[in-house]
């Protein structure tokens, strides 16, 4: 059939279910963070993600290989028919889930004060206690995630997912909003947002919860012998520790990093707290814009591993070359222009999405986190390279390399006063830059020559600064001739309004530029475009070869 034959593009069944559901939810929390900056202050705003940062890294303490290991070893004994073992695994499974999750939610839950200090935060004890019962229910609700994917069936993970998406929207912005609007103090109105977050978590248990008992219905018995407890939970253990690993060192970085950086700021640059929390949350707003452009990566990530590793598995090395440089070339045709964008129209984009917050500063940071966003974008598909050529230990030490230097990074440049919170966009800009760097160097000296960066680099980045010129040239323009106009300007220069007239025309003159380049100049092909949604399609609409 043809149907099943195989394909280089990603988006088929499955996958193709749970690739578009990350989209959507990605969609879905740019949506949730954007406006949470309007009706959080900037300290409020840091809070929050302080909070979310020790969070993050206990849900990869209690979740982050497990659920691979969980669906792993389901699939296996799926595939030989022994029904009573995947059962078996599955209940070992949730229990060591919930018994991680009962850990991690006591951690938050009756140290909320000592995690908060330890954070250099003491406001965001409230963000702390609210996320506390979500880690309980992230843990089963991971083993069922594991337990579907291991059967193939991806689509009660994706619409849990989407689950939890919309109500971390509904209920976190309606909370943070009716508390502020209340005039409840600003890290109890970021309380209030993170409940979202444990709200949506629960419900999108419940509802795998009621999928697993319909899928268990109809699941036929089976009359094998499972194997001992203890010997799956080892095999369990065993697939999970270097998944685990390899998953938390950035989660540790990113807690230790703002730890650090709320410290060094009271303690060498000498800012009382709420100032500390201030200008940090001002950088977590650039960050919010700067984590755009990477949240779109997933297709192209989840399409680079299965193109790779069937182009390894028949020892087809040059076309296993070939795919790579497709995906990174695509990764530069998206990821340059995005970057160039945010560091061009930086400061336009602050005062377009927060103009409350200090836009000169958030500004000045969002154009560093530009570049770094490109990085960032490239480190993500080398490491779906390197994944596929069975070289994840690489991707860890490169990205363990990073994250020292961000630290050390920020532990000076945050603490000279002349810099202060901007060192942390500078650490952030060189610790993905330098993971990004040797990340490509690795993968040049593994796969055979056939590979390019000429190929990858030249025409993207020479558009994308042309269309950058092009960008900065419109809004300049536009800025001057609606500065006198209407409600587009007044006596200082532009309004708001007037701000976003000139950043949407500027972004829509940088799109139409980008795009005639990228044709004129020849620079993507259908086979860049075969690793994207619905690429084959866009080929033969453009008349590409």
């Amino acid at each position: 059939m043809a149907g099943s034959q195989p394909k280089k593009n990603s988006f088929f069944g499955g996958a193709a279910i749970l690739a578009a559901g990350i989209i959507i939810v990605k969609i879905i929390g740019a949506l949730y963070k954007i406006p949470l900056g309007w009706i959080l202050t900037d300290a409020a705003f840091a809070d929050f993600n302080t909070a979310y940062y020790i969070y993050s890294l206990l849900i990869v303490i209690s979740t982050g290989g497990l659920p691979v290991a969980l669906s792993k070893m389901v699939s296996e004994a799926n595939a030989t028919g022994r029904g009573n073992q995947v059962h078996k695994v599955f209940r070992i499974s949730l229990a060591a889930f919930c018994t991680l999750g009962t850990i991690t939610c006591l951690i938050m839950f009756l140290f909320p004060r000592q995690l908060a200090d330890l954070m250099n935060n003491s406001h965001s004890y409230y963000s702390i206690l609210a996320l506390a019962p979500a880690l309980f229910f992230i843990c089963p609700l991971s083993a069922m995630r594991g337990y579907f994917q291991g059967h193939s069936l991806m689509a009660p993970t994706a619409v849990s997912q989407i689950i939890e998406a919309v109500c971390k929207l509904v209920f976190g912005l309606s909370l943070a909003w009716l508390f502020v609007r209340q005039g409840l103090d600003e890290s109890i109105a970021a309380g209030g947002a993170i409940v979202g977050v444990t709200i949506g978590c629960i419900l999108a248990a419940v509802y795998m919860f009621f999928m697993y008992r319909i899928h268990r219905s109809h699941v036929p018995p089976s009359d094998d012998t499972p194997d001992e407890s203890g010997s799956i939970l080892r095999t369990l253990v065993a697939l999970a520790v270097p998944i685990t690993l390899g998953s938390s060192v950035m989660a540790v970085a990113n807690l230790i990093d703002a730890s650090l950086v709320m410290g060094r700021l009271q303690d060498a640059v000498g800012l009382a707290e709420d100032a500390a929390r201030t200008l940090k949350g001002v950088y977590d707003k650039a960050i919010t814009l700067y984590n755009l452009p990477t949240q779109f990566m997933v297709p192209l990530t989840a399409s680079v591993i299965p193109a790779v590793s069937a182009a390894i598995a028949v020892r087809n090395h040059k076309q296993g070359a070939l795919v790579s440089e497709t995906a990174l070339r695509t990764t530069a045709l998206l990821a340059i222009p995005a970057g160039v964008g945010l560091s061009v129209l930086g400061q336009p984009i602050i005062r377009l999405l927060y103009p409350a917050t200090d836009v000169a500063l958030a500004g000045w940071m969002l154009s560093v986190l530009g570049f770094a966003a490109i990085a960032v974008c490239l480190m993500l598909v080398c490491n779906s390279i390197l994944q596929a050529y069975k070289m994840a230990t690489v991707t860890m030490v490169t990205t363990i390399i990073g994250c020292v230097l961000k630290v050390v990074m920020n532990f000076f440049l945050v603490a000279n006063p002349d810099i202060n919170i901007r060192g942390a966009a500078f650490s952030t800009l060189a610790c993905f830059g330098i993971v990004a760097l040797l990340d490509l160097v690795i993968i040049k000296l593994v796969l055979p020559k056939s590979l390019s960066y000429l190929r990858v680099f030249v025409k993207p980045v020479l558009n994308s600064a042309v269309m950058g010129l092009a960008v900065w040239a419109v809004y300049g323009l536009s800025s001057k001739l609606l500065a006198g106009v209407g409600p587009f300007g007044h006596e200082g220069g532009l309004s708001n309004l007037g701000n976003a007239a000139c950043v949407v025309i500027a972004m829509g003159v940088g799109v139409v530029v980008y795009f005639a380049l990228v044709l004129l100049t020849r620079a993507i092909s259908k086979d860049d475009l075969s690793l994207m949604p619905k690429g084959d399609k866009i080929a033969r609409l453009l008349r590409l070869r």
